[in-house]
């Protein structure tokens, strides 16, 4: 269970057990998919969240003996949601993004919702808020009916790095907006693993008359840790980092972090050092590479392709 997820659950889990008071652990358990352990592990962690201030009055409060559960005290939940015009207009734009989905199931309910939250917040958070989803509609109307149809793909798909496209089938998973780019989950049977396309970079898509049928071993990733996941064997690179860069420390997993006189020296896995080679020239000088020597050399190589296409 991800951390997110968990989350999830626990914002649920306090206004359903406060609409029922004196629900028994086990129906609890059921509501929510999961097993009583599990259950008594999330009461243990509400009881210590609750309000700035941290003080016993501040925190939630639920009482559990004898087999049942009543919620005591809520730390204000149970009062009317109050927003303030940037927490709106984030909310707004994530309705509108949900919105522009195709394939939604409810979306009745939804574009209620946002009509709610727009009357009431009026034109300061929602009115000049637009969404514009980067993948062509065509694109994810193909996608989501292969989706539906449990059927594979046959894409057209530019790969930057490479600054070429390629040819592939792709079993389809599902579909996701992560940092506002949409992408197709699937698995790619041109590698034989899972891979994340980005629809925006999809130049054609075309649903194939085969069942879609990904083999157990392809499992959606966990992206808790953000999009870039470099395997454990993957190359190590060593960085140099000054103030304006420090921030590929936070951005990126990385293996280990040392302050020193030069800047903030980085070790971190590449799988692929094209993107590697293309943050550190985007620095301007504010990151460098140190190791390995190949990979230093290779950005050396690049810096003075790019000064040679400036004027002398």
């Amino acid at each position: 269970m991800s951390a997110s997820n968990r989350l999830a659950r626990l914002l649920a889990m306090l206004p359903w057990l406060t609409a029922h008071p004196g629900v028994t652990w086990a129906d609890a358990a059921q509501e929510f998919g999961i097993s009583e352990s599990q259950l008594v592990d999330d009461l243990q962690l509400l009881f210590v969240c609750g309000l700035p201030g941290y003080l016993p009055g501040d925190l939630i409060d639920i009482s559990y003996e004898g087999g049942t559960i009543h919620v005591v005290e809520d730390a204000g939940l149970s009062r009317p949601l109050r927003l303030n015009p940037d927490e709106a207009t984030a909310l707004v734009v994530a309705l509108r993004t949900l919105a522009d989905l195709p394939g939604l199931r409810d979306s009745a309910a939804l574009h209620g919702a946002l009509a709610k939250l727009e009357r009431a917040t009026g034109d300061a958070a929602a009115a000049n808020v637009t969404v514009d989803v980067d993948a062509e509609r065509g694109v994810m109307e193909t996608i989501q009916a292969a989706l539906t149809a449990r059927k594979r793909l046959h894409l057209r798909y530019y790969v930057p790095a490479r600054d070429e496209t390629t040819e592939r089938d792709v079993d389809p998973m599902r579909l996701l907006i992560v940092d506002g780019r949409a992408y197709l989950e699937g698995w790619c049977r041109s590698v034989e693993a899972v891979r994340l396309f980005r629809l925006d970079r999809v130049e054609d898509v075309a649903v194939l008359d085969a069942a879609s049928d990904p083999p157990p071993e392809a499992q959606p990733r966990d992206l808790e840790g953000g999009l870039y996941q470099p395997a454990p064997d993957d190359p190590v690179a060593e960085l140099v980092l000054g103030p304006s860069a420090r921030w590929i420390a936070d951005y990126y997993p990385t293996e280990s972090t040392q302050d020193t006189e030069e800047g903030l020296v980085v070790r971190l896995r590449v799988s692929d050092d094209g993107w590697l080679r293309r943050l550190v020239l985007r620095s301007g000088g504010a990151a460098r590479v140190t190791a390995p020597a190949d990979l230093v050399a290779k950005v050396r190589s690049d810096a003075l392709t790019a000064l040679a296409g400036y004027p002398t």
